[in-house]
């Protein structure tokens, strides 16, 4: 890193005149929105609204009538389809006015929106409707890209506006979105005709135009222009006041977070576990390394779409203290007492109860920024809004001083009704949401069923093989199904003790640390004891006992600092009855299963719990099944390989039924999940019914 200052990206016109030439109205919103969001040098996720105002027909009375189109409540600009939007009578908008009682009494408007609702559209209204409806202009975009909230956030930002556009664009002071800037914003460009836009202080832009293509393309080029300017500052001087503390190795970086998130996560107070999130990017790097980063750090995120997501202040840490767990309770203690000291400060009797104190920002000199949160996306977009954040700050200070929102305005937006009703909406939190799972063997028919059953439930996901062409398949797949936040994939050999901490270091960098283990990773062979050679015998003791060992070994210090965690050993019916030729296999299940049992005496005063489940003739969908083992197993019953092997297993169990994948993984999760938190040492037989494999 150079003491230069990180350039801000220069948008550029999207638009495809082609494209745009089949689309009806609202379907050119469409496409303009998602131009515009999918860009993220214009927008961030979730971030910013347009909308189009559109002649349509009363489906009451026939009768022609102005319909607003806006971005409704939730969602995202950038992937959202039609019925993301809002469609309300712009007419009834316009009448609201008339019920408007005062600032004091603003947040009741909400309630009216509703009432405006055009052809029963479910998508509710979101706070930012009043801004689109009174200004006068056809098509408007609000959207909040880094270098103009940069703008937004400096001292020097309503000079550097009127340099930068000539008096094209205004300026207004911070004023909380709702219908009352819907007022100001209207009255505003009514008292300045000729406006293309109007700079929101602390907030963003908002901007407009009479087509849906002249708007964009004033949105681009408003945004253009002012990273442009900025881009000429930085390169006056150093960022940040440059720099105090160089980033260390990449490779240093990487094992110090794998280090240190279970820590802190294992430091997090509260019921619902957390996820982590480690980035180590040039921009925050530039920022945790550079002189003013602590005075910088305190002065907190200005604009509300970042601190409703981050947290007014992040964490800071030392160093050269993070080796001291002592250190990192009293940083996080710290950071609680002092997040609680502010909701005291500000709160009144009607705001909602005080949430989550910890902090979701922490940020570490020379190596990088972590983000914690309930899922892997939150926390990941959480970064993503503080390096927007670092962004703004570097621009700020380019043309003054960097300025944040007055405590009391940024503790409204935090705590404002409109924010915990959205918060109430949110849907209940699947069962595993907040939990790390690492299974291995992932790419085989059992392991890859069980991957998809906790990820179903909403845990995080890393799949660990020795195969890479079906490691890579399966990860494949699984991101497919349940996006790539939730799944990582590690080449891992469960003999080597090198792969199994590279793949624990995995769960640990990525996703903070590890609640569930699922032991599977396995072999099979069988021949009579004469023909059992030490090599056969060495291997499937090597992978069903000591990688069953090794992977244990390394689960049970991050499941320590977690305070408690599961472990499934994926066993066999041949654990407990014997069966001939196959005196390597059968004894090296029975010795992984008297490890659980171990294990489980070991880990019950840590919260550790650890399970069994004992498969049999699991054939569908196996890769064991697919090799050697099938003939050998069929020579053994003196049957054919083929279908009948499969039907011979069937009728021998008792309830004379086929036993699949996905059976197994059911009892995984069940062993995993809180429906068995009183359980541990304990077997489950997966056979179909098999009197030899009763435990008792």
């Amino acid at each position: 890193m150079s003491d230069s200052a990180i350039r801000f990206q220069i948008p550029a016109s999207r638009w495809s005149d082609e494209t745009a030439a089949a689309l009806s109205p609202a379907e050119l919103l469409l496409y303009r929105s998602n131009l515009l969001g999918s860009d993220l040098t214009i927008t961030n996720f979730g971030g910013g609204n347009t909308s189009a105002k559109i002649l349509d027909r009363d489906p009451l009375t026939g009768a022609a009538t102005t319909v607003l189109w806006v971005k409704g409540s939730g969602g995202d600009i950038g992937s959202m389809q039609l019925d993301g939007f809002s469609t309300l009578y712009l007419g009834k908008l316009l009448q609201l006015e008339g019920l408007y009682r005062g600032v004091e009494h603003e947040d009741e408007m909400v309630g009216y929106l509703p009432h405006c609702t055009f052809d029963l559209n479910p998508r509710a209204a979101s706070i930012d409707t009043p801004l689109h409806a009174y200004l006068p202009f056809e098509h408007v975009d609000h959207v909040h890209p880094d270098a103009v909230i940069a703008l937004a956030a400096s001292s020097g930002g309503e000079a550097a506006t009127r340099e930068i556009y000539g008096g094209e664009v205004g300026w207004l002071d911070w004023k909380r979105p709702g219908f009352d800037l819907g007022l100001r914003l209207r009255d505003y460009a009514a008292a300045n005709p000729g406006l293309r836009g109007v700079m929101l202080a602390g907030h963003g832009i908002i901007c407009w135009a009479e087509s849906s293509k002249a708007c964009y393309d004033n949105t681009v080029d408003l945004i253009a222009r002012a990273a442009a300017y900025l881009n000429a500052k930085l390169a006056l001087k150093p960022a940040f006041g440059g720099r105090a503390v160089a980033p260390l190795p990449s490779d240093q970086r990487a094992q110090i977070a794998a280090n240190l998130a279970p820590r802190l996560r294992g430091l997090m107070t509260g019921a619902q576990g957390k996820i982590s999130h480690f980035s180590d990017d040039a921009e925050t790097l530039d920022f945790v390394g550079s002189q003013d980063f602590l005075r910088l750090a305190a002065i907190g995120t200005s604009c509300p779409d970042h601190f409703l997501r981050t947290k007014i202040t992040p964490l800071t840490l030392d160093p050269a203290r993070i080796g001291n767990d002592a250190y990192l309770a009293q940083a996080l203690e710290a950071y609680r007492q002092g997040y609680g000291a502010y909701y005291a400060r500000n709160a009144g009797p009607a705001d909602p109860k005080m949430r989550d104190a910890n902090p979701v920002v922490v940020l570490l000199p020379g190596v990088g920024r972590f983000t914690f949160a309930a899922d892997k996306t939150t926390a990941r977009l959480a970064g993503e809004f503080y390096a927007n954040a670092i962004n703004v700050m570097r621009g700020a200070n380019a043309i003054g001083d960097y300025v944040g929102l007055p405590e009391s305005e940024a503790f409204a937006i935090e705590y404002w009704a409109l924010e915990e009703a959205k918060l109430q909406r949110m849907p209940k939190p699947k069962p595993l949401v907040g939990k790390v799972a690492l299974v291995t063997g992932a790419a085989g028919g059992i392991g890859a069923a069980c991957a998809t059953r906790l990820l179903s439930e909403g845990a995080c996901v890393v799949l660990t093989d020795r195969d890479v062409a079906a490691l890579s398949t399966t990860g494949d797949e699984l991101r497919a199904r349940f996006g790539h936040d939730v799944v990582r994939t590690q080449l891992c050999d469960v003999t080597s003790e090198t792969d199994i901490a590279a793949a624990f270091e995995t769960a640990a960098r990525e996703y903070g640390g590890l609640d569930i283990l699922v032991a599977n990773a396995g072999l099979a062979s069988s021949a009579p004891i004469e023909e059992t050679t030490v090599e056969l015998w060495r291997r499937n003791h090597s992978v069903l006992v000591e990688g069953y060992f090794l992977a244990s070994r390394a689960a049970f210090p991050l499941m320590k600092r977690q305070h408690g965690g599961a472990i499934v050993f994926v066993g066999s019916k041949n654990a407990l009855a014997a069966t001939p030729n196959a005196a390597a296999y059968a004894s090296a299940k029975a010795a992984s299963l008297h490890l659980a049992r171990c294990l489980a005496l070991e880990g019950a005063e840590h919260g550790i719990r650890v399970n069994t489940v004992n498969p049999d003739a699991v054939i569908r969908g196996s890769r064991i099944w697919d090799g050697d083992w099938r003939k050998e197993r069929a020579d053994a019953y003196g049957i054919d390989a083929g279908d009948e092997l499969e039907e011979f297993y069937r009728k021998r169990s008792m309830l004379k039924r086929n036993v699949l994948p996905d059976d197994i993984a059911e009892a995984v999760y069940f062993l995993v999940s809180d429906a068995a938190s009183k359980s541990t040492g304990n077997i489950i037989n997966v056979d179909a019914g098999n009197a030899q494999a009763f435990t008792r």
